[in-house]
């Protein structure tokens, strides 16, 4: 069975930096995707970053600002989170996608608290 267990959450202020990691076990399929999705309250889940094909997509709310990156002997991915704002403050969610041939299968962590405050 898939698990993937995250951390690193917490309080910051604003300016300051966390960062978050995923740990994958169980995964018997390659990896086609990685990534972090977040939601704040009264929110929809929204994309922060991935790892796919090779390359990285950010939402542009955090262009400059986070950095993911992953471990493959580790199965772990991380998020790199500097110069956070009062606005990042969501659950953060990792995500992998893997896939099996053609057929993608999609897991998420439990998710971890990030509050930045004054």
């Amino acid at each position: 069975q898939v698990q993937l267990v995250e951390s690193g959450g917490g309080l910051v202020q604003p300016g300051g930096s966390l960062r978050l990691s995923c740990v994958v076990s169980g995964s018997r399929f390659s990896t086609y995707a990685m990534g972090w999705y977040r939601q704040a309250p009264g929110k929809e889940r929204e994309l922060v970053a991935i790892i796919i094909s090779g390359g990285t997509n950010y939402a542009d709310s955090v262009k400059d600002r986070f950095t993911v990156s992953s471990d493959n002997a580790k199965n772990t991915v991380y998020l790199q989170m500097s110069s956070l704002k009062p606005e990042d403050t969501a659950v953060y969610y990792c995500n992998v996608v893997l896939r099996n041939g053609i057929i993608p299968y999609s897991y998420w962590g439990q998710g971890t608290q990030v509050t930045v405050f004054s």
